[in-house]
């Protein structure tokens, strides 16, 4: 690990901002893991029919060229690459959509390599692409797509160790965060973005916006540039998405506490800030230049950001809302369902080692051209709970099982959920849902910490049957049904689809389940969507060196899996140092757009360039339909 933050992974961030103590219940750590054995042969399983595998199951030796594709995938799985490119099967293409720097309106200045782009601009497309969404709006196709990070190496590359030494450098690597719309159309010469369209729009660090929902107005959301505590500047390190059945768009507030710092040495956390890895120095050292970053002048500011934000694509003047019900923390992505009965189901994780995997269910009911502003703002929020059987509950956030102000719950959450006894989970990312059966899916990133160190809050993470593995550096993917197959249902059954691994390397329970394979090993799933035939994509954010226990599974990847059949195969590559994630289809499903974000290598301008994140387009040679 290197002592340059501004190098670090966002994970390997907090892992020296905020270290934890090497303790854990080895009393507890030992006993899960001799009852491995038991608990891995019930509930790693895979199929419609939750095909139930013994411990030799996990030990595949499948090779690739046994590894028979089913006629659900209409390509022939690809191998892995190492790279500068993209890759995809044979008998389909890509192309960039666009790319960082590029503009969104005519009077947006030129991309320069030598500069990193002009200095303030907020008229281009931004930095580090991730989720994404297309909304059509009449015969229009709009994408809004979140801009998680900065590279500052990258985006100032003129400045030493890309330390930002002035508020306008501050101010560029704002700009380049948050969120782009655009009107995007096929034209014949491939896809474009429609530089100028009235849709077109940018938010970031310093778009007003409005918090909603039962923190609104709290104590602790007040500061002196915002007296009540209903109004906000921007929204930051936005990572995941959701799209709602009224035709907005959910980004969400992933590591928001990197942002901010203290100009003040005698600096001292609060619980509540020690529980979000706030600390006196922040990452990028905004507080030096902004003081709306500096904790010892504005204390409350960390506390208006780790929300859910819900924008409107089709009115560029709409101002964005904060939506407090869903909870504050390290947000992933927002799974909006509706529930049998017609209520809004949310699924959101926390994409921290140990922390929970949550579920939002409103007290409304969705009705088509309805009123929904008061949907995402009045309900309640739960953790859920994953028993060693195989069963699980979502337990209520609420003064009664939380012993916290109600109002609380939804700015500390992550103590809510402690309190409540919820499952800590290997960095829970991305859930999706299936639409042709009641089921969801979560991405279990990894977490090095399980059985090692406890979570932020010194919560026990010790082994248990969702999160089976010591030192998970693979990661895994879980699903569940609920019961009655009702969203809003607060019991349900669930399984492992996937244990990530590597065959080649091992040959115990790190080999992965018996789904895996040489042909088809990953790690770090993180970004997931299913298509219309309920196919599940997978993208990955994991080890790319390509070497020890990663051996074989070169850069990041895309993958697509068939939950009836339990089969992966690999669809794409991306650039070596990047990261796949983001995806959405085309109205008519035959374009298929994919986020590359943070290449090490010279992508997508070649050697000499500098990397830059950006928005590809695959498609079928014959134009067929892909998802």
């Amino acid at each position: 690990m290197t002592d340059n933050r501004v190098d670090l992974s966002w994970d390997e961030w907090d892992e020296l901002n905020d270290p934890r103590s090497d303790t854990s219940e080895f009393d507890q750590v030992v006993e899960a893991a001799l009852s491995r054995r038991g608990f891995l042969s019930g509930l790693v399983a895979f199929g419609s029919g939750a095909a139930v595998m013994g411990t030799g199951a996990l030990l595949s030796s499948t090779t690739a060229a046994e590894a028979a594709t089913t006629k659900r995938f209409a390509f022939k799985p690809i191998e892995i690459a190492t790279d500068a490119s993209v890759h995809v099967p044979e008998g389909y293409n890509w192309e960039i959509l666009t790319r960082w720097g590029d503009p969104l309106f005519s009077d947006a200045p030129d991309f320069s390599h030598e500069t990193g782009g002009d200095a303030v601009s907020d008229r281009i497309f931004g930095e580090n692409t991730d989720g994404m969404e297309l909304f059509e709006v009449g015969d229009k196709q709009l994408i809004a797509v979140n801009h998680e990070y900065v590279n500052p190496k990258i985006n100032l590359p003129n400045n030493e160790d890309g330390k930002a030494t002035s508020s306008e450098n501050v101010r560029k690597l704002q700009n380049l965060q948050g969120v782009s719309v655009m009107e995007v159309e096929e034209t014949g010469e491939g896809w474009k973005v429609v530089v100028d369209s009235p849709y077109n729009r940018r938010i970031h660090h310093n778009t007003p916006m409005r918090i909603a929902g039962p923190a609104a107005g709290h104590d602790l959301l007040k500061t002196a540039a915002d007296p009540e505590g209903i109004e906000v500047l921007g929204t930051m390190n936005n990572c995941g998405s959701g799209k709602t059945p009224w035709g907005t768009y959910l980004t969400c507030e992933e590591n928001f506490n990197g942002y901010f710092g203290s100009t003040d040495a005698n600096f001292e956390q609060t619980p509540g800030f020690k529980r979000y890895g706030i600390k006196g120095e922040s990452r990028y050292q905004y507080e030096l230049f902004d003081a709306r970053y500096d904790l010892a002048k504005n204390p409350n500011e960390p506390n208006r950001f780790g929300y859910i934000v819900e924008i409107d694509p089709t009115d560029p003047n709409a101002k964005p809302v904060k939506r407090t019900a869903l909870g504050r923390f390290k947000h992933e992505n927002a799974e909006v369902v509706i529930a049998k009965d017609g209520r809004v189901v949310v699924f959101l994780g926390d994409d921290e080692r140990g922390e929970y995997l949550y579920r939002y269910v409103s007290k409304g009911v969705y009705q088509p051209g309805g009123d929904t502003d008061n949907l995402l703002d009045e309900g309640t929020l739960y953790v859920a709970k994953f028993n060693e059987d195989g069963k699980g509950q979502w337990l209520p956030l609420t003064p009664e099982t939380t012993g916290m102000d109600e109002v609380e719950i939804y700015i500390h959450t992550r103590m809510a959920a402690s309190a409540a006894g919820g499952t800590t989970m290997d960095r829970p990312e991305w859930v999706a849902a299936n639409p042709i059966s009641v089921q969801a899916y979560c991405a279990l990133t990894n977490n090095k910490n399980r059985g090692v160190k406890p979570n932020a809050g010194g919560d026990d993470t010790s082994v248990n049957a969702v999160n089976p593995r010591e030192t998970n550096n693979y990661g895994q993917i879980v699903r569940w049904t609920p019961a009655d197959e009702n969203y809003a249902s607060d019991a349900f059954d669930w399984d492992l689809y996937v244990m990530c691994g590597n065959p080649n390397v091992h040959n115990d329970e790190y080999a992965g389940s018996s789904n895996i394979h040489p042909g088809n090993m990953f790690n770090s799933p993180d970004g997931m969507a299913f298509d219309t035939a309920g196919l599940l994509w997978i993208q990955t954010d994991g080890n790319y060196k390509n070497e020890g226990d990663f051996e074989g599974q070169g850069n990041n990847q895309m993958l697509v899996g068939d939950p009836e059949t339990g089969e992966i195969v690999r669809f794409m590559t991306v650039p070596y140092g990047a990261e796949v994630t983001g995806l959405c289809w085309s109205a008519d499903r035959r374009s298929m757009f994919v986020g590359i974000q943070h290449p090490s290598a010279p992508f997508p301008d070649g050697e000499g360039k500098l990397a830059r994140s950006a928005v590809v387009v695959v498609k079928r040679d014959d134009n067929g339909i892909i998802g």
